[in-house]
């Protein structure tokens, strides 16, 4: 049994170009999360633009992150979290789009758009590629032979330590992003899931230690 757990405030996830998007060799270089579009989307535009894609992975947040800020990726477009987006705008590390060439700009849902904004004003580095909420999976019928009376609509299935413990066998995964976890934990505790309280953060720090012992593998792409 597999528990994906990530939290829904950090729900859209935003292409913002680090670099001019076609060389002279016409090639675009992306560097996306993994399983985040068809692969036959990619050869599709290919054939029909002619421009070669470059299409590289990473799990998390921090590996893109740490080299975007050490320069020189190389990469064209990338997709970070809308929560991480906004200090890598401050950091310099993207370039303003210039929306004049988008043309399909006009199809963007303007309720995903205002609240990307939050994290780049006026969405003026960025796009937003996708947005979703994720919750827990679940094994059900291992889940129901190890605790039939389990909260599965509820975050005690991930955050109570008497509960979780009861499915440690079954292998329990969980996503190995802090930006995603200490929200969670944070709303389950009733706390701001946006604070920067040292004091508060502290308390989910404790929840997540608490569970710890429980907890299989930490990954975010499998």
């Amino acid at each position: 049994m597999k528990f994906l757990t990530k939290s829904a405030l950090a729900a859209a996830f935003i292409a913002g170009a680090g670099a001019p998007a076609f060389g002279q060799d016409a090639v675009v270089n992306v560097y996306n999360w993994s399983d985040y579009i068809d692969e036959t989307i990619l050869k599709d535009f290919e054939k029909e633009t002619g421009i070669k894609v470059v299409y590289d992975v990473f799990d998390s947040n921090d590996i893109l992150e740490t080299k975007l800020l050490a320069g020189g990726t190389g990469y064209d477009v990338v997709v970070p979290s809308g929560t991480f987006l906004s200090r890598q705008i401050q950091a310099g590390v993207f370039q303003p789009l210039d929306k004049s060439k988008l043309s399909n700009l006009g199809n963007m849902w303007n309720v995903v758009s205002e609240r990307t904004a939050k994290y780049d004003p006026e969405n003026a580095h960025s796009i937003n590629y996708m947005w979703g909420t994720t919750g827990i999976g679940y094994n059900v019928k291992m889940i129901a032979e190890r605790m039939p009376d389990a909260p599965v609509d509820s975050w005690k299935m991930i955050f109570d330590p008497e509960v979780i413990s009861k499915f440690a066998d079954c292998g329990v995964f969980m996503l190995d992003a802090s930006d995603e976890m200490i929200p969670a934990a944070l709303n389950y505790l009733g706390e701001d899931p946006d604070s920067h309280d040292p004091k508060v953060i502290a308390k989910a720090e404790e929840l997540l230690l608490s569970i710890r012992p429980h907890i299989q593998k930490f990954h975010s792409s499998e």
